[in-house]
Parts: C-alpha cells; sequence; structure tokens
C-alpha cells in the first residue's frame, strides 16, 4: 500500500509544482482557463490551477524601439529613404488590447509609419527634408498615437534617425556645396589682394613723395653749397667765372674717381681731358645766355602787343 502511495504523492507534488509561476520586473502574464481569458499576473511568484489554467503569453511592458525604413519621393521628385525609429511602449492598464486585439504590433506601426511619412514627404522639397525632419517626426507620433492608443500601446518618441537620398544627388549636393565654398574662398583671396595692391600703391606713392622731396632738398643744398663755395672764392680774388670753372673740374675729377673706386659699376664714357672741364662751363655759359636773350625778346613782344591792343581799345 505504502509503495503506490509513493508515486500518488510524488505525481501530486510535481503537478503542485507545475501550478507555481513567476513573472518578472516589467512583465505581464497572460492567465487562461479552457481557452478563456482568465487575468493578467504582474511581477512576482503567482499560482495557478494545474491542468485548467495555463499562461496564455508574457507582455513586454519596457519600452521598445522599431527602426522603419521607408522610400519615397519628394516634391522635386528626387527620391530619399528615410530611418525613422519608433519608441513604443504597452499601456499598463491595457495589457488586454494589446495582447488580443493586435497579431502583430510591428507590423502595424510599420504601415502607419509608411503611410505617414508618404503623405508628408512629397509636398518637400529635398533640402526642406532636411530641414523640417521634426515635423516629419512629429507628424509620424500623432497619426500613431491615435490609432495605437486603442490597441493599447502609447508612442514615447518618433525619430527622423537618417535621411539617405540617391547616391548621384549627394554627390551633386556636394558638388554645389564644395562650389560655394570656393567661391567664397575666391572672394576672401581677391578683397586680400585688393588690399595687398592697395597698400604696396600707397607705400609707393609715399616713397615717390618722399624721393622727390629728398631730391628737391639735395639740389637746394647743392646750390647753396655752389653759393658758398663762389663767395668763398671772390673773397680771395677770383672771379665769379673762374670760380664756377674750378667748381666744375672739382666735381669732374670727383665723379672720376667716384666710379673707380665702384668696382661692379657698369661702363661710363666722360671727357677727361683738363680742358673738359671749362668746355663743359663755357657750354653752360652760352645756354644761359641763349636763355636770358630769348627770354629778352619775349618780353619785348609781349610788350608791344600789350600796346597795340591798349592802342586799338582806345580808337573803339
Amino acid at each position: 500500500m505504502g509503495l503506490y502511495f509513493i508515486p500518488l504523492l510524488i505525481l501530486g507534488f510535481i503537478i503542485l509544482i507545475s501550478g507555481i509561476f513567476t513573472v518578472k520586473q516589467q512583465t505581464s502574464a497572460i492567465v487562461e482557463r479552457f481557452g478563456k481569458f482568465l487575468s493578467i499576473r504582474n511581477s512576482g511568484l503567482h499560482f495557478k490551477i494545474p491542468v485548467f489554467d495555463r499562461i496564455a503569453g508574457r507582455i513586454n511592458l519596457k519600452i521598445q524601439q522599431l527602426d522603419v525604413l521607408v522610400e519615397t519621393k519628394t516634391k522635386d521628385d528626387v527620391f530619399v529613404r528615410l530611418k525613422i525609429s519608433v519608441q513604443y511602449q504597452v499601456i499598463k492598464n491595457k495589457v488586454y488590447d494589446a495582447f488580443y486585439k493586435l497579431e502583430n504590433p510591428q507590423d502595424q506601426i510599420t504601415s502607419y509609419v509608411f503611410d505617414v511619412v508618404r503623405a508628408e514627404v512629397p509636398k518637400m522639397k529635398l533640402d526642406d527634408v532636411f530641414e523640417r525632419k521634426d515635423d516629419i517626426a512629429i507628424a509620424v507620433k500623432q497619426e500613431l498615437n491615435e490609432a495605437m492608443v486603442n490597441y493599447g500601446y502609447d508612442i514615447i518618441k518618433t525619430l527622423v534617425t537618417d535621411i539617405d537620398p540617391d547616391l548621384q544627388v549627394k554627390e551633386a549636393m556636394n558638388r554645389i556645396n564644395a562650389a560655394e565654398r570656393e567661391k567664397v574662398a575666391a572672394e576672401y583671396e581677391a578683397e586680400a589682394e585688393r588690399i595687398k595692391i592697395v597698400a604696396k600703391a600707397r607705400a609707393e606713392a609715399e616713397s615717390k613723395r618722399l624721393q622727390g622731396q629728398g631730391i628737391a632738398d639735395q639740389r637746394r643744398e647743392i646750390a647753396r653749397g655752389l653759393e658758398e663755395s663762389v663767395d668763398v672764392l671772390n673773397n680771395v680774388g677770383i672771379n665769379s667765372q673762374e670760380a664756377s670753372a674750378l667748381i666744375v673740374v672739382t666735381q669732374h675729377y670727383d665723379t672720376l674717381q667716384s666710379i673707380g673706386e665702384e668696382t661692379n659699376s657698369n661702363l661710363i664714357l666722360l671727357p677727361n681731358s683738363p680742358q673738359a672741364g671749362s668746355d663743359m662751363l663755357n657750354n653752360m655759359i652760352a645756354s644761359f645766355t641763349a636763355s636770358n636773350q630769348i627770354g629778352e625778346e619775349m618780353k619785348k613782344q609781349n610788350a608791344k602787343k600789350g600796346i597795340r591792343k591798349k592802342n586799338t581799345d582806345n580808337e573803339s
């Protein structure tokens, strides 16, 4: 009798143990009795009647993410692929709807994402798709919330995580961007070159002004020195013509000496005979005399013209 009782005891213990089950944190278990919904069990240790009750399924209450890749066309006829990331969660007090109303909630969410994206993106140009991706995400979230809340799902967040146009379109966009940057760089380079040219012209103008001022000062000092030299020679009994000849001869030989001291100078042919200075002086005096005579003649002619004009005015 005792030998038959032991197997029954073991069988009963196994049946009893099979009626005990646990539910993990952030999870709900659906319990059915004879195929009919019985209860929803949340996290912890639970008991069900063996054979009569069974766990029909478990629902994850954590926030989940579904990535949907949608290909559509923009308003300017560019095909583009968008990656939409949908973060959703089962509403805790609507576990029954989430389990029994939808066979595959991810397929349902994907269908709504396709529908919304292919309704919104064709209204935008490609550039607007990049600029207004948040508007697309908001539109998807609103549409999903309205549809999925009846099935026990809450849409936490939708994100447009990637916008991928055709390869040729991307290359064209990169070329446009590169050309725009090259244009800006060329404008900056041209402006820098203009500033250099203006600064160089100003420096040259200032250099010429100072050079001219220096030449004028040099000639003024030379004239003053010649005047002083002539006065000194006059004081020792040398007349002005002899003094001028002596100065010219002295400068002539100073020039020859300077040319001889410069080893890298070019060949210059100058008269170096003793009478060269005297000849140059005589030529200078003759030129000055001729210039004075021409000036006197012009003064006389102008005076005659003035007298004739005055007489004509008096006769009038």
